[in-house]
């Protein structure tokens, strides 16, 4: 596996800690969350509500996790939340428990290093569409390079919309660690928007969309340092396994 956090998902081992359910600076078509995610300040652990700080320590311990994702919405529009909960995991389960975070905004310095001092490993950026191929010489250049200076790992975690060669560039210079690619998805929360925008889902997959997947591998997919993350891989290692782990917890006397 390319990253600490990619081992622990692959094992079943990260928690989903969503924080924040707004993204007032981007409005994706592709963006899946449902009417139960979007436009909310609810925190969910895995699938569960919470509603004390006590509920996001004991579903941690209820799958016995190795560390956690922090993800929204936009976690960075709500900062001081997010570190908390940061520091709150860190405090409970110690260093070794490994937290990514993902993100659509750059947030600059001060976010990063606040990020940092909360005890974050790794920021993964999600850019937007329309400046894939522009990137260099703008602010998610520049943040690449702040963030490891703060004590961060950066790297990139993009839906597989289209193949983009300037993520390999970023790779080669040293700015981000690895380039995560997520298989491009429909969900109920996107589907008519997609739809509108002419995809259509693979044949016989509940969520995978058609036409992106056979590009992507030829033109990114041998680099060393990406990963291609099917929507079936997913499902089977971030669910099934986090499954696995909750029974086995439970089994313990």
């Amino acid at each position: 596996m390319i990253s600490k956090g990619c081992e622990q998902c692959a094992m079943g081992g990260k928690m989903v800690l969503f924080v924040y359910g707004y993204c007032d600076q981007r409005d994706c078509f592709y963006c899946p969350l449902g009417e139960n995610r979007k436009n909310v300040t609810d925190v969910y652990a895995n699938e569960r509500k919470v509603e004390s700080d006590a509920d996001v320590i004991e579903e941690a311990k209820r799958m016995d996790a190795l560390g956690s994702s922090i993800t929204g919405g936009e976690p960075q529009e709500a900062l001081d939340k997010t570190c908390r909960y940061i520091s709150l995991l860190k405090d409970e389960f110690g260093e070794d428990h490994h937290i990514h975070l993902y993100t659509g905004i750059t947030g600059g310095r001060e976010n990063m290093r606040r990020l940092a001092e909360a005890g974050l490993d790794e920021i993964r950026f999600h850019p937007p569409l329309e400046l894939w191929g522009d990137m260099h010489g703008t602010e998610w250049e520049d943040i690449l390079y702040i963030a490891r200076e703060e004590g961060l790992t950066p790297a990139f975690e993009i839906p597989g919309i289209r193949a983009e060669p300037e993520f390999l560039d970023f790779l080669d210079e040293g700015a981000a660690e690895f380039c995560n690619i997520n298989e491009f998805e429909m969900s109920d929360g996107n589907y008519r928007r997609m739809q509108e925008k002419g995809y259509e889902l693979q044949d016989g997959h509940m969520s995978a969309v058609d036409g992106s997947k056979e590009a992507i591998l030829d033109e990114m997919g041998d680099h060393e340092r990406v990963y291609f993350c099917t929507s079936v891989f997913k499902d089977a290692a971030q669910h099934r396994n986090r499954l696995k782990r909750m029974a086995r917890n439970l089994r313990r006397p």
